[in-house]
Formats: C-alpha cells, structure tokens, sequence
C-alpha cells in the first residue's frame, strides 16, 4: 500500500518580511503610476500649448528667451522665491519662517520649498541638524512617555469602573487615539484649509504627510503671498508639528507592537503547524518500514 509523506514546509521569516515589503513597494508603485501618470500627461501638454500660444500672442520673443525667463522662474522656486505676487511679498526667513524651518530639519520633514542658498547657512543647517535631529529623537521619546503616564492614568480612571483588564487597555488606547485624532488630525486641517482656503481633504493631507514626516512639499502652511498671515502663524504650526509628531509616534508604537504580537502568533501557528507535519511524516516513514 502506497503511502503519502508530507514535506514539512518552513517559514523564512526574514525572506517572507522581504518579500511582504518590496511586494508592497511594487503595487504601491504600480497604483500610482496608473492614478497620476495622466494627469502629469495633460499638465505637461498644457504647458507646452501655453507656451506656444505665449509666443505667438508676442512675436517679439523668441523660444531661447522664453527658456531662460523660464529658468529664472524655476531658479527663484528653488530658491523659495513665490514668482507670483511682487517684491512685497513677504520674507521667508522672517523669524515666523525661520523658527518653522527649523523644526522641518530637527523633525526631518524637509518639504523642499525652502533650504539655505549661502555656504554658510548650508554649513550651520549640516551641523545644526546633526545635533537637532538626536535632540528632537530624545525630546519626542521624552514626550511620548509623558503621554503614556497619561494613559495608565486614564486606564486607572477606567479600571476603577470596569474590572477587566484587558477591555479597559483597549477602551483606554480608543480614548487616547480618537482624542488625539481630534486635537491634531481632524481640528488643524479645519484651521488650515479655513486660513490657506485648501479644502479640507487638502489639510488633512497636509498635516498626515507632514506628521509622517515624509514632507513632499506641495501644500505647505504660510507660503501664499495673496494673503496676509499673523505673525506667529508658522510658529505655532511649528509647535502643532512636535506635539503631533509625539502623539503619532506613540500610537506607531502601539500599532507596531500589536502587529508583532499577530506575527508571533501567526509564527507560533506555523509552528506548530511544521512540528505536526513532522509528527505525522515521522509517523508515516516508520509506518512504511513496517
């Protein structure tokens, strides 16, 4: 009589990882090829249809001229320079900016908007953000603790009217992140899409790509040179960021160590699953001796 060995089939946790991340990157990939691809198409040949309609409105210029004014336009955006509006516009190294600017380096957001154009501000910022950046790591961490003490307190507070425990740390980590949710993800894009007229999916991406720290750089508070803004406007939008920065970190915190627990639980499972295999191929093969 035939019999049917089962091979045992082991998990490589590190390649599985591996390949979970890079899978992820490639549909991520593939996602905004397909919804962005388009629109930069139609953008593109809008403005080269701008262009030629530009030159033909005025003869008296001529494709190289129009190329350098256009290079001059690209050079001033780099510089942080709004071409639009006049010499009024207002500084972007104004205090306001400046103590903004200084908490996207120690925070590592970098929108890309602004940056230093002097050898010497380019030199002080390497420093000043080798010695920021550690400082802003031990200040959030600092923060995030503070928080947590308010955690187990609310926790505490909880525990006092419902005894499970269990129950009581998820209803606490609820509280804490729907509280959080409110104060930095849903109130500040309202602020931010009343002030800078942005809708306010538009502040809420704001203020979730700048909370991730991943600072693309296309919508940033304060740089609209039509309007008038209160002279502690970015500063304040500054403190938000680090406040913010220290609740999402603790909730990343949480999230990370609730998916390491499914991990180990889903390892253990496999686990077990290979030491059956095992059992029952051990089983089978002194089965077949026999």
């Amino acid at each position: 009589m035939a019999t049917i060995q089962l091979v045992p089939v082991k998990v490589n946790w590190t390649a599985f990882l591996a390949l979970a991340y890079f899978t992820y990157l490639l549909v991520g990939a593939i996602v905004f090829q397909i919804l962005e691809r388009d629109a930069e198409s139609n953008s593109r040949n809008h403005f080269q249809l701008e262009k030629l309609h530009f030159l033909s409105n005025y003869t008296c210029l001529d494709g190289p001229a129009l190329e350098k004014f256009v290079q001059v336009i690209l050079d001033a955006w780099e510089k942080g320079v709004n071409p639009s509006g006049n010499s009024t516009n207002p500084s972007n190294w104004d205090f306001s900016s400046s103590f903004f600017f200084a908490g996207t380096v120690v925070t590592t957001i970098g929108y890309g908007n602004l940056s230093p154009s002097t050898v010497s501000g380019q030199v002080f910022c390497v420093f000043y953000a080798l010695c920021g950046i550690p400082l802003n790591v031990a200040f959030l961490k600092q923060l995030g603790k503070c928080l947590s003490i308010h955690v187990g307190r609310l926790e505490r507070g909880i525990m006092s009217v419902v005894s499970h425990k269990q129950a009581v740390e998820a209803l606490a980590v609820s509280l804490f992140f729907i509280i959080g949710s409110l104060l930095f993800l849903v109130v500040p894009p309202l602020l931010f899409s009343y002030v800078e007229d942005w809708t306010f999916g538009e502040g809420f991406y704001f203020a979730f790509i700048t909370l991730s720290t991943i600072g693309f750089g296309d919508y940033v508070v304060g740089t609209d040179p039509g309007k008038e803004y209160i002279s502690l406007y970015r500063c304040l939008a500054g403190i938000w960021i680090i406040f913010a920065l220290a609740w999402l970190a603790l909730i990343l915190n949480v999230g990370a160590r609730i998916m390491e627990k499914v991990v180990l639980l889903t390892h253990s499972s496999f686990k077990k699953q290979e030491d059956e295999e095992d059992v029952t191929s051990t089983k089978l093969e002194d089965a077949s001796k026999v």
